[in-house]
């Protein structure tokens, strides 16, 4: 059987889910199948945290919009958190644990026996993802890697479905880009976000800017280099504005999770 169709399939199995959703390929993956098989009794949730890119938050909304899917929307409150924003390596527990805690008070209250599902699929647990021991202690659900479904997997099926999130580039949360021991702050985390956006505005669209105190590492695909190069003046300019002194093109190119580095050091 397809695993598409076993996908289908995990579904009929519960009487309703909420899907915590962030806009992405797999997440909307999940999001989708749930609503196509349980119908309004398939919902996501996301929350509009100042973590989460304005532009992917927009993407949710029409994605869910156009599908005629339910999306309940919250706002988790991380930044009065000192475990989040002290920056520790396990950053993304303490996230991902304000954001299980309110979903799981939210089921209990207008939700009962629905199941509560994240995007997690097969490669994301070989790599460094603390949020998955918040996810853990929840009770959360993961149906793409309990189906051992990897994210090639993902992509060909939502292109399959007709998603528009099958094209759609990775786009972790915004303090990621913040190193390990350094304070993350909505100052930084609206820097980081502005400063991609201008990227974008130059035609880039894979793309990530380390926020590393007053320098910008900005990073694109090895083979974009040459064109960022071309314009790398004009670029930096508009990135200093944001209160930057320096801006600094990080010749390796775009390495997702690049900052995880240290951890194996």
């Amino acid at each position: 059987m397809k695993k598409l169709e076993l996908l289908k399939k995990w579904f009929e199995n519960h009487k309703g889910t909420v899907t915590a959703f962030s806009g992405g390929v797999d997440s909307s993956l999940v999001l989708y199948v749930s609503n196509l098989v349980q119908g309004e009794n398939g919902i996501g949730l996301i929350s509009n945290s100042e973590s989460l890119k304005s532009k992917d938050f927009e993407v949710a909304l029409i994605f869910c919009r156009t599908h005629n899917i339910k999306l309940e929307v919250i706002k988790t409150e991380e930044l009065k958190d000192a475990n989040y924003t002290s920056n520790p390596a396990n950053r993304c527990f303490f996230c991902k644990n304000h954001l299980y805690g309110a979903m799981v008070d939210i089921i209990q209250d207008r939700y009962p026996k629905y199941t509560i599902l994240n995007g997690t699929n097969l490669d994301d647990l070989g790599d460094y993802r603390p949020g998955l021991q918040a996810a853990e202690k929840y009770g959360i659900r993961s149906p793409l890697a309990e189906l051992q479904i990897s994210k090639k997997e993902v992509i060909e099926m939502a292109a399959e479905l007709g998603l528009e999130t099958a094209s759609k580039p990775p786009s972790p949360c915004l303090s990621s880009r913040i190193p390990y021991g350094t304070p993350v702050s909505n100052t930084k985390l609206r820097q980081i976000e502005q400063a991609e956006y201008i990227l974008n505005d130059f035609g880039f669209d894979r793309v990530r800017v380390r926020h590393r105190g007053d320098e910008a590492s900005v990073e694109v695909p090895s083979d974009e280099i040459p064109s960022l190069e071309s314009q790398f003046e004009e670029i930096s300019q508009e990135i200093k504005e944001l209160g930057f002194l320096k801006v600094k093109l990080d010749t390796e190119g775009f390495v997702s999770g690049k900052l995880n580095r240290v951890l194996n050091e």
